[in-house]
């Protein structure tokens, strides 16, 4: 079990706090177009705020390279957070992140005050998790808070380096959540334990099936990465996704599954289609009958019956990736129907980040999950079973 300090075991009245926020939103035109992961951060500084800390939050936000682009900027953020927090939120405007602007805002705060330094990854060292600039951000604050998750699976300045020079590191309530329900429900689920996993390609969640078939009672796979394993099982799946050098792979995790008593569930039915796109002729084949020129691009209605019966009495549920092309209306079928069995069933629903948390969201299932994980690579390495450098970085309890 990981047992990490929070925000709720320390002291932190009249002292400085970096917090390392997930502020990596998409903009349009310098507009936010979805603020998911402003307001998941609300309650850790809302926190830190009545507290009486002093706060200075960072984020990085998507990929300027180590050089200062204007359109990367966390201006419209800081705009933003100020109305969603209902205060100021003071816009350290340093081009290096930790200059003039930064060491003056903070030398100014009183408690309860926030500041928003620029954007972490304006520094190349960031991503290289150089000492230089770890020392920077650390010299700005007694107390250090991760509560970025979507970066909690990379070593960088502003999350696991900064802690080298501040001695008191915990994790915030979003980091708090994630290890909860993806660390802990995985390693000590309640029983049934249902996975399900879906997306692209085989090769993205190799050690996650390996790791998940030591842990559930039933696994189910669906999506792309589905017609590697119907192939491997002797099926013909015509101009579908397939990855020929994972074949050999399937094959050993088919046995695996039942080395272990683990209900193994691939489709039985799939939804095929002429062209990958939306307006295309489509039909529902049988498993193995998918002809020569056609692609599979959805589960079909049996298969989505089997998959809902199957979620019906578990008690944890974690599902990963769509069942099909669900940005294709006719072909989000199965992915909605997944969506549907876990909206309607008691167990502990655990959605891992990336696609299936949009589509989820998008489908409107989202207030009736227990948790929807806000990183798709952290959450993936977390089913792999590996240890997460953000989270290894904080003290221990």
């Amino acid at each position: 079990m990981l047992n990490k300090k929070t925000v709720d075991d320390i002291n932190v009245q009249g002292k400085k706090v970096l917090v390392r926020c997930d502020f990596n939103v998409p903009l349009k035109d310098g507009v936010i177009t979805d603020e998911n992961r402003l307001t998941a951060a609300l309650p850790t500084i809302n926190k830190l705020i009545k507290d009486g800390a002093k706060v200075i939050l960072c984020s990085h936000l998507g990929k300027p390279k180590g050089e200062p682009k204007p359109e990367l900027s966390l201006a419209p953020v800081a705009k933003r957070l100020a109305e969603l927090l209902n205060k100021e939120v003071v816009f350290a405007a340093d081009d290096n992140v930790v200059g003039d602007n930064a060491k003056k805002a903070v030398a100014d705060m009183k408690d309860g005050d926030v500041v928003l330094l620029q954007n972490t990854r304006y520094r190349k060292e960031e991503t290289k998790n150089g000492e230089d600039f770890s020392k920077e951000l650390g010299s700005l604050a007694e107390i250090f808070v991760n509560d970025a998750f979507g970066t909690a699976h990379r070593a960088h300045c502003s999350n696991v380096g900064v802690t080298n020079y501040v001695d008191t590191c915990v994790v915030g309530y979003l980091m708090q959540k994630e290890i909860d329900f993806l660390g802990n429900a995985v390693n000590n689920p309640k029983r049934p334990f249902v996975a399900i996993l879906g997306g692209a390609k085989v090769s993205d969640k190799i050690n996650v099936i390996n790791n998940l078939l030591d842990k559930v009672d039933t696994l189910i796979i669906g999506g792309g990465m589905a017609y590697t394993f119907l192939k491997a099982m002797g099926n013909e799946v015509g101009l579908s996704l397939l990855e020929e050098d994972k074949i050999d792979y399937a094959r050993e995790m088919i046995e695996k599954a039942k080395e272990k008593g683990v209900n193994f569930l691939l489709p039985v039915d799939n939804v095929v289609a002429q062209e990958f796109k939306n307006d295309t002729p489509f039909k529902t084949v049988k498993r193995g009958m998918i002809e020569p020129d056609w692609e599979g691009l959805d589960i079909g209605e049996e298969t989505r019956e089997i998959f809902a019966n199957a979620v019906k009495d578990a008690k944890t549920v974690v599902w990963n990736g769509p069942m099909g092309v669900f940005e294709f209306e006719n072909f989000a079928g199965g992915t909605i129907a997944v969506a549907k069995a876990l909206a309607e069933t008691d167990a502990t629903t655990i959605i891992g980040g990336g696609d299936s948390a949009a589509a989820v969201n998008q489908l409107g299932f989202g207030d009736k999950m227990t948790h929807i994980s806000t990183g798709g690579g952290a959450s993936l390495e977390f089913l792999e079973g590996k240890e997460l450098p953000g989270v290894a970085a904080a003290n221990d309890k």
